[in-house]
This record gives C-alpha cells, structure tokens and sequence, in this order.
C-alpha cells in the first residue's frame, strides 16, 4: 500500500540529499554569448601532468556526452563548434577540529552535566589530512578560440572507484549549470 508523502518530508530529503553531495561545484559563463549556436563539441586531449586512471577518464567521457546531450550538444571527432578544455589538479589539506563541549570543566549532556578530574584536558583537538581534487572544465568557441563557459568541481579524492563517481557527479553539476541552448 502507498502512502502520500507530505510536502515536509519531501523538503527534508531533498536537503538530506544535498547535504551527502560529495562534490562542489560553481560555474561561470559568458552573457554576452548565445549558447544556441552550439550544436557539437570535442573533449580536447589532456595534457595533464598528473592523467585520470582509466575508469576516471570513462567516467569524464560519458558523463559529458550523457549530460550534454540533454542539451541538445553531441560529441564528433572533428570540426566541433565547442573545444572541452580540462585540467586536473590535487592539493593536500587539513581539517581541523576543536571541540566546544568543555565549558568551564564541565561536560553538558541530558541530564545536566559532569565535572572533569583535576589533571583532565578540558578542550581537545582534532586535525586529519586529505586529498583534495579539482576538475575544471572550459568550454571554448572553436571558431574564436573564446572561453564561454567554465564549471570547477571539487571534491575529496580517495579510491579509483569513488573518484569515478565523483567526477561523474561534478560533471553532471557542472553541465547542469550550462546555459540553456534552446533558442526562442
């Protein structure tokens, strides 16, 4: 049996959902452009220091020729009107944290709360480090050689496995974000 679901839990999903997002993402783009005009692209070769494994660089493809799609945008071997432009880049980072629950000596839980022992450290601190990586996508005219659109995701980089999927997630972000090419 099916049950209606209220509008309150339907809220609430959606923001559990966008709260487990694993990849950031912002984009910008050119307003004086009119992405109408662009009907084809070709993924530029990558000349990265640092290349996707393979099942990175399978995601990066079909994300892009599934998402883009959907916007009226295929890929060709030659003679695109958009170049897809990628660079790829990681950076080693520090999360810190220091706890606040210690006030004073005292620890706050639902019954009240509780002294500490004289030598007990009253405040603690926390600090992990990660990998962090980066995946910017430029979307470039190829008749003026002119970037019209740009999209950055970023996220935690971790096993060949996940990091596929968090590229396949920064691209379908990005490109969701690229300006409608229906024209008027």
């Amino acid at each position: 049996m099916f049950t209606k679901l209220s509008p309150y839990v339907l809220v609430a999903l959606s923001l559990f959902q966008a709260a487990c997002s694993t990849v950031s993402v912002t984009t910008d783009y050119d307003h004086s452009t009119s992405f109408a005009q662009y009907r084809t692209y070709t993924l530029a070769p990558s000349s990265e220091k640092i290349p996707l494994s393979p099942s990175g660089e399978a995601a990066l493809r079909d994300s892009l020729r599934i998402n883009l799609a959907a916007h009226n945008i295929t890929e060709v071997s030659k003679d695109a009107d958009l170049h897809v432009v990628r660079h790829i880049s990681t950076k080693e980072k520090l999360a810190v944290y220091q706890s606040s629950a210690m006030d004073y000596g005292r620890i706050p839980y639902g019954y009240g709360g509780y002294g500490l022992w004289a030598n007990a450290p009253r405040a603690y601190t926390d600090v992990s480090q990660y990998t962090e990586g980066t995946l910017i996508l430029d979307f470039v005219d190829a008749k003026t050689q002119k970037l019209v659109f740009r999209g950055i995701g970023t996220g935690t980089v971790s096993d060949p496995q996940t990091n596929a999927e968090r590229i396949r997630e920064a691209v379908e972000k990005i490109v969701e974000k690229f300006p409608k090419t229906v024209s008027h």
